[in-house]
C-alpha cells in the first residue's frame, strides 16, 4: 500500500518537471510558477511517505497467543494390561492418564514459547512379557514416531525396553522399574523418579532393629527387581546388627511358596523379608497361614501398600510391613497438581479408588517430563535431557532431582504397616503418621 501511494505522487512530480522544462525560455514569472509547483509536489510526496510510515509503525505487531493449543506432543508407553503384572499395569496406566487429563483439561497443555501443546499417550499391552515390551517400544519409536516414552511396570520389562529407547536416542522417564543394575549401564536417556530397589527395605529394617529384632530370614524371586531388593536388605540387615538365618530364592512366576515358608518356620526368626511383586505377597501370606509361620515381623516388598491386599486377605496381613514410594498422608506439595492429598482426591475422582504408590510414581514420571520440556522451551531431545539432569523441584510426589545415573536421589523411601485395616506410614520418623507396631500381635 505504501509503495503504490508513493509511486502515484512521484508520477505527479515528474509531470510537473515536464511542465517546468516546457516553460524554459518563457517569462520569469512562468518559470517561477513552475518551480513553485515542483516544490509543492515534492512536499506532497514527502507527506505521503511520512503518513504511510506512521500508519505502519502505529499498527500493533502480531503477538503469538501462548494460551492457544498449537500442537500435540506424542508420548508412548508399553504397559501390562494382561499377565502377571496386570494389577500394577492398570495402576500405572491410571497414573499416566491422571497426568495427561490434568495437563490437557486443567493446566491447559504443556506451556511452550510458541503456545501450548496437548499430550497424547499411545499405549500397547506388553502382556507382562519383557520381549513384547521391547518390541512395542521399537514400534512406538519407528511407526508411531513418539517423541518421548514413559516406562513399563517392573524392572524386568523396563530393562529391555530402556535399551531400545537408549539405542534410538529417545528419552524414557519412569517410576516403576527400580532395579539398581539398570542404572549401572551408563545410559543417558533413562530417568527414574522413584527410589532404587536396594533402598526399599532400609527404613523398615531400621524400625525392626530399633524395636529389638535380632534374627531374620529372606526369600525372593530370582529376577532383577526382587534380587536388587534382597541384596539391599541383606546389606541393611548387617548394618543394623540383625543376623540372617537363611536366604532362599525361587524362579519367576511362582504358584506355591509353602515349601520355603515351611523351612523358615523351623528356624523361628524374629522377622521375615520377602522380595517379589503383588502376587508374591499373596503367596507368602497364604503360605504362612497354611503352615503356621508367625514371626514377630513380616516385611514384603510389594503389596502391603496396596488396599487390594487388605481386601483380598483381610486379617492375615495385619501388622505386615512394606516399603512405599509415596502415600497421600505424606507432607509433599508443589505448584503442579498441588499436595499429596490434592493428588489423591483428584485421582479418586477420576478412577473411583484411592491411588497406590505405583500410580503416583507414574503420574510423577509424566510430570517430570512436562517440567523438563517447559524449562527447555522445546521438545529437542538434548535440551530436554539437560533440563531433566538439572531438575530441582518440589512436587506432590516429593522432591525431584536426578543424579548422574538418572536416579531421583532427592526423595527418601517410606515404610507402611497394615494397622486395623488401614495402611499407615510408620517410617521414617519425619513421615510417620502412626507408631510402628512390633511384635505384629501387639
Amino acid at each position: 500500500m505504501m509503495k503504490s501511494r508513493i509511486r502515484l505522487v512521484l508520477i505527479g512530480v515528474l509531470s510537473v518537471l515536464s511542465l517546468l522544462a516546457a516553460a524554459c525560455g518563457s517569462s520569469s514569472t512562468a518559470v517561477s510558477d513552475s518551480a513553485n509547483a515542483v516544490a509543492d509536489a515534492a512536499e506532497t510526496a514527502q507527506e505521503a511517505v511520512t503518513d504511510e510510515v506512521s500508519d505502519t509503525t502505529d499498527a500493533p505487531a502480531a503477538v503469538a497467543d501462548t494460551d492457544t493449543i498449537v500442537g500435540t506432543i506424542k508420548i508412548g508407553a508399553a504397559l501390562s494390561e494382561t499377565g502377571k503384572f496386570s494389577v500394577e499395569g492398570k495402576d500405572s496406566r491410571q497414573g499416566y492418564d491422571t497426568w495427561a487429563r490434568w495437563v490437557n483439561e486443567e493446566y491447559g497443555g504443556i506451556d511452550m514459547p510458541d503456545g501450548r501443546y496437548e499430550v497424547e499417550i499411545i499405549y500397547y499391552d506388553d502382556e507382562s512379557d519383557a520381549d513384547t515390551a521391547a518390541n512395542l517400544v521399537q514400534r512406538l519409536i519407528d511407526e508411531d514416531e513418539v517423541e518421548f516414552l514413559l516406562g513399563p511396570y517392573s524392572s524386568g520389562l523396563t530393562t529391555g525396553a530402556s535399551a531400545i529407547s537408549e539405542a534410538a536416542g529417545v528419552i524414557m522417564v519412569e517410576g516403576n522399574g527400580t532395579s539398581d543394575s539398570m542404572f549401572e549401564r551408563g545410559f543417558e536417556n533413562l530417568f527414574l523418579v522413584a527410589t532404587v530397589a536396594s533402598d526399599y527395605t532400609k527404613s523398615g529394617i531400621e524400625a525392626f532393629a530399633a524395636n529389638g529384632a535380632k534374627t531374620a530370614v529372606v526369600a525372593y524371586e530370582d529376577t532383577s527387581f526382587p534380587t536388587a531388593v534382597a541384596n539391599g536388605a541383606l546389606k541393611h540387615l548387617e548394618a543394623n546388627g540383625i543376623e540372617v538365618l537363611a536366604v532362599e530364592t525361587y524362579p519367576k512366576d511362582p504358584t506355591d511358596l509353602s515349601p520355603i515358608i515351611s523351612k523358615f518356620r523351623g528356624l523361628e526368626p524374629d522377622i521375615f523379608i520377602g522380595g517379589g511383586h503383588y502376587i508374591d505377597a499373596v503367596l507368602f501370606t497364604n503360605a504362612a497361614d497354611d503352615v503356621g509361620f508367625a514371626p514377630d515381623g513380616m516385611l514384603i516388598t510389594v503389596g502391603p501398600s496396596n488396599p487390594k491386599l487388605i481386601d483380598e486377605l483381610g486379617d492375615s496381613v495385619a501388622g505386615v510391613v512394606g516399603p512405599t514410594q509415596w502415600e497421600p498422608t505424606m507432607a509433599y506439595e508443589g505448584q503442579w497438581l498441588g499436595s499429596a492429598q490434592d493428588f489423591a482426591a483428584r485421582y479418586e475422582t477420576y478412577w473411583g479408588e484411592p491411588p497406590v504408590y505405583q500410580a503416583a510414581s507414574a503420574t510423577a514420571s509424566g510430570l517430570a517430563l512436562q517440567i523438563a520440556i517447559e524449562q527447555a522451551g522445546t521438545t529437542d531431545t538434548d535440551a530436554v535431557r539437560a533440563a531433566l539432569k538439572s531438575l530441582d523441584v518440589e512436587t506432590f510426589y516429593g522432591p525431584l532431582g536426578f543424579d548422574e545415573r538418572g536416579v531421583n536421589t532427592a526423595k527418601p523411601m517410606g515404610t507402611v504397616q497394615v494397622q486395623d485395616g488401614a495402611i499407615n506410614v510408620v517410617a521414617p520418623d519425619d513421615a510417620a503418621v502412626s507408631d510402628f507396631v512390633y511384635p505384629r500381635g501387639n
